[in-house]
């Protein structure tokens, strides 16, 4: 269950408050004054204007969308209007309340509505109930700035029990060019329950919970919409929610987007900045994370609780997140035992807590060129992980390290033999039974594991998350590149510890041998073959593998062992 700031707070004068003239007309001017600033650059932190979505707050005539064609139009003025036959055809004789507009409606109707304030006072019964086909819009360009709705009614959800809700969108609804505040405790804006309504350049404020709340299997496109100030969150989503949260702003809004139940949304191209928590995903959601800015949060950027997996980039789909500058961290993993992948994203290194995968040989991103990693000047192998990285076959971290002496997974190795070797299929998928379709790693796996570079364990497992050992990623390199070996008697010529190569190994490891693929550091005749391979030894490998097949120039080094060829 996601936990909801601000969802037990008794305000009731808040109602009174907010609906009288002057209040309304003090919340018109204050608004305009946010819209004005959110509408340029100065909305963004430090540095933040660089490599960003563009602005989601500029409605652009593109983004307004058009009335359609052949739909039927009910206009509705508060202060004009009558509730009545004969009235709501046009801007001339409109109907006065929403709620009368919207009992008229049929699918492909749009409910227009003039600048004005709609609350219980000029006739609004809460919840509005947006029904099927029907699209209630206000003033797209300035994102509902002269349209606002604010109110609440009682409404018993079927999952998520009784709430406090302003608008309830039926499916294949659309609410355009509002401004919807809900001001009583535990109040939501619009509340989604297992619809797809479009919900586009919007503004959700004020409201005393959430502005949006999504539930059951409620599948939304949330695109182009302002979320301030709202008590709770900015978005919601619980229970089976998916659809996508595209191009929004989040600034002083409780939590900017919680996530909670199996949901698995996805959220890309949004401004979450400001707020308490920027995402803060629960239970078991998935949801997928790309091209956003999460940055200047009070407490954290992007948190995972429970046994949530957020999915922050893959091996072939990075996360191109920009997740940077919040108080406490900037990633911060407390579920009970998962490891979050994150491939492609701005992230610092030293604001992650838990534990977190980068998948160096699909990161990129700024900091030091390949030759100029600052954690592998002098290193004995600078020059075999410059020379790959050149290649873009391996690459740096977040914060231009290369971390020479950290191990390499079996799923990060497959990573690099597909940028290396770009295996061809030799052999038919298999399905491990711990690697999921959903897992990052699970296309480079199949891979090269179809391309005989890696198998996999009995019991049909693959075990992508354990450290591969020196001895395995040779033993890939043999067989993935068709080595075969001549005298596996001779091992002992090369190294004092080969007793410990395990049998399977001997006739891989002697063919990698007398191919020169083989570096030891620091001692040339020790080959700890069981010792966890580091990234400095999986470059150096696979470098001289590719040197075997003529595809690079060798590099001298005192470490590399000569063997017999062949």
């Amino acid at each position: 269950m996601m936990t909801y700031q601000g969802s037990l707070i008794q305000q009731p004068t808040i109602y009174k408050m907010y609906t009288t003239p002057k209040a309304i007309a003090s919340f018109q001017i204050g608004l305009t004054a946010l819209l004005l600033w959110v509408g340029g650059t100065a909305i963004l932190p430090a540095g933040a204007n660089d490599a960003r979505p563009s602005n989601p707050i500029s409605a652009t005539a593109q983004q307004v969308a058009q009335i359609p064609a052949g739909a039927t139009v009910l206009y509705v003025n508060p202060a004009l209007g009558t509730d009545g036959s004969g009235a709501g055809s046009s801007e001339g004789a409109p109907y006065r309340s929403i709620t009368y507009a919207l009992q008229q409606a049929k699918s492909n109707t749009v409910v227009q509505l003039a600048p004005g304030s709609y609350t219980k006072d000029t006739g609004e019964v809460f919840p509005l109930v947006v029904k099927p086909g029907v699209i209630l819009r206000g003033d797209e360009a300035t994102k509902g700035q002269t349209v606002l709705v604010i109110g609440s009614g009682p409404y018993v959800s079927p999952t998520f029990a009784s709430q406090n809700v302003t608008i309830r969108a039926d499916r294949n609804s659309e609410i355009r060019g509002l401004t919807v505040t809900n001001p009583s405790s535990r109040g939501t804006g619009l509340w989604v329950e297992s619809t797809n309504p479009g919900i586009r350049n919007n503004t959700f404020s004020n409201s005393l919970r959430d502005g949006i709340f999504v539930t059951g299997t409620g599948a939304p496109i949330i695109a182009d919409n302002l979320f301030t100030q709202n008590k709770g969150n900015g978005v919601s989503l619980a229970r089976a929610a998916q659809g996508e949260i595209r191009g929004n702003l989040f600034q002083n809004t409780g939590f900017g987007i919680a996530i909670g139940g199996t949901s698995a949304p996805t959220i890309e191209g949004n401004q979450v900045i400001q707020n308490t928590d920027g995402i803060v995903v629960s239970d078991s959601a998935r949801p997928v994370l790309r091209k956003n800015v999460i940055e200047s949060n009070t407490r954290d950027g992007v948190v995972a609780i429970t046994n949530a997996q957020p999915d922050l980039g893959t091996a072939e789909n990075p996360g191109n997140n920009a997740i940077q500058n919040n108080g406490r961290y900037d990633l911060y993993n407390a579920t009970r035992s998962n490891t979050i992948v994150a491939v492609g994203n701005q992230i610092n290194p030293q604001r992650i807590s838990g534990p977190v995968d980068f998948v160096a040989a699909d990161v990129t991103g700024g900091g030091p060129t390949a030759s100029q990693f600052p954690d592998v000047q002098g290193h004995w192998a600078q020059a075999f992980i410059g020379a790959l990285a050149s290649q873009n076959i391996i690459s740096g971290f977040p914060d231009g390290t290369y971390r020479p002496s950290a191990p390499v997974t079996r799923a990060q190795f497959a990573a690099i033999i597909n940028k290396a070797f770009n295996p061809t299929a030799q052999r038919s998928a298999i399905n491990f039974v711990d690697v999921s379709q959903s897992f990052w790693g699970y296309q480079a796996i199949q891979t090269a594991y179809r391309g005989g570079f890696l198998a996999g364990y009995p019991g049909g497992v693959f075990l992508p998350d354990q450290q591969i050992p020196r001895v395995q990623v040779l033993v890939s390199l043999a067989n993935g590149l068709g080595y075969s070996a001549t005298n596996t008697t001779a091992l002992t010529r090369y190294y004092t510890d080969a007793a410990q190569i395990p049998n399977y190994a001997i006739a891989p490891v002697t063919a990698a041998t007398q191919r020169n693929i083989v570096i030891n550091y620091p001692t040339l005749n020790q080959l700890s073959p069981n010792r966890e391979a580091t990234r400095a030894e999986v470059a150096a490998f696979v470098y001289q593998a590719l040197v075997n097949s003529g595809r690079v120039q060798p590099i001298t080094s005192p470490y590399v062992v000569i063997g017999s060829q062949p």
